[in-house]
Order: structure tokens, then sequence, then C-alpha cells
């Protein structure tokens, strides 16, 4: 996959040289290539922005800057182009699964009070451009969004996870418990500053290691997220985890007290 990112702070990008994108690059799974916007701008201070027409507060980015830039970018294909922006579609788990189909995607981080309207449009006429949001937040600018991005989408590439089973087990991902949230996980030792390892995974029994991982699902969901276990098909098992939550109660250990 080929990354685009025109930005005023490509450095802001030296992350995606480590870890699993780092490895991905050198393997040529990901071919990331980061622009300076103000490469595009002709003035004597490489000046990327101007005041917004009707008045009001911060700078507005040129559409002659960006304009240019995109244009010797793709110069002539035709990437799919992704603007972060709090106004934007939500970006979720089903987005990045879409996007890790793509051979080019684009990025666009604004900085300021945003990218003049007429980029989009422009480029939206061209090529399928998105808005999109990380979170109901404000950012100083679309950088750390990109790095989110990008990150949720490559680790979905063949090859990029030591073990393709990993991202198949996500929170989110189609077919992970209904999209319930991941429960907790753990490692060796059993014992570790006097907190075992609940007993019910050193049991190697796997239908109630399986029924007791779907517990801790659901009450991490109900608690964290309450909006998605309405989405869900519950059994009575899940009713009674869920009945336990909602009254206070202290989580039970599924083994011995719920039916497999």
């Amino acid at each position: 996959m080929r990354v685009d990112i025109i930005s005023i702070f490509p450095e802001y990008f030296a992350p995606l040289d480590v870890s699993l994108m780092g490895k991905a690059r050198e393997r040529g799974i990901l071919d990331i290539r980061a622009h300076q916007l103000r490469d595009w701008a002709h003035d004597v201070h490489k000046t990327v922005d101007d005041t917004p027409y009707g008045g009001g507060p911060g700078m507005v980015m040129k559409p002659s800057v960006w304009g240019e830039a995109v244009d010797a970018v793709i110069a002539g294909g035709r990437p799919r182009m992704i603007v972060p922006t709090p106004s934007g579609r939500p970006f979720t788990q089903a987005v990045a699964m879409e996007y890790a189909t793509e051979p080019w995607l684009l990025f666009a981080p604004a900085r300021y009070e945003g990218i003049d309207a007429r980029v989009i449009e422009e480029y939206g006429s061209r090529l399928r451009v998105d808005e999109v949001s990380i979170g109901d937040y404000v950012l100083a600018g679309g950088e750390a969004a990109v790095l989110v991005i990008v990150e949720a989408v490559a680790r979905l590439l063949p090859g990029v996870l030591g073990n393709a089973e990993s991202a198949r087990d996500d929170s989110f991902a189609p077919g992970a418990m209904e999209n319930l949230l991941e429960g907790p996980v753990y490692t060796k030792p059993p014992t570790w500053r006097g907190r075992d390892v609940p007993e019910i995974l050193l049991s190697g029994h796997h239908g109630r290691i399986a029924r007791w991982r779907r517990d801790q699902a659901l009450r991490r969901t109900a608690q964290n997220r309450p909006e998605l276990v309405a989405r869900l098909e519950l059994d009575r098992n899940d009713h009674a985890v869920l009945d336990s939550v909602r009254d206070g109660a202290s989580f039970r250990e599924a083994g011995g007290d719920m039916a497999d």
C-alpha cells in the first residue's frame, strides 16, 4: 500500500519508522511518503494560511497551496483522499478494514481552522474524498489523527502482524464476539504481587474458558460502552452477566455458576 501525507509538519510522522509500521516499510508492505506542504508556497515566508472570509477567529489554509501540492503528489493517479476533521464521519474498525483494501491513500491533515472548503469540493469531483473524525474532540492539527488511522489500517495488511489471527479477535472486528470489547488478558507467571490469574484460564476446559471470556467481554462492554449492548443477540447466560453488572454485584467466575 502506498500512503502519501501532505503536512506542514512532516517530521510528525517519525513514529511510522518504528515497531510494526517500521518493519512493514522495510518489507515493502507499506510505502509511506511525507511531503512538506510549504514546498508549494511561493512567497518568501512560505505562507499556507490566510484570514477567513466573513470574519471570525483563526486562519484558514489556502486552496492555492493545497491544490498545487495535491496535484503534484497524485500526478494523474487516483488515490483515496482522507481529510481528518472533527466534523467528519466517525473512523471505526469497519472503516479501517475498508481502507485496508485500497492500494493508495492520500492524507491531508489540516491546521488552524481547517482547509478552504473548495479543496474538498475540487478533489471530491476527481477522487474519492473522505472527511473522517477519530473522536468527539478537537486536536491542534490533523497529524495525530493520521497516525491513528495509518496504524489502524496498516496492521490489517497481510504480513504486518506476526499472527494474522490477532486482528480477527480485536475489539470491533467483524465476528469478534459480535463487536464486544475485548476482556482482560493474562500471561505468565500465574501469581504476580499476590494477584492470581483467574483459575478458569488454567483449567484447560476450552468451553468454560470461552464462556468466561465472553462474560468478561460483556461486563467490560456494559461498563464502558453500554450503547453497544443493545445491538447484541443475548442468551440467558448473557442476561445473567448483565444483570450482575447492573446490580453492582461482583462478577462471578463463569466456570461453575453458569451453564455451558
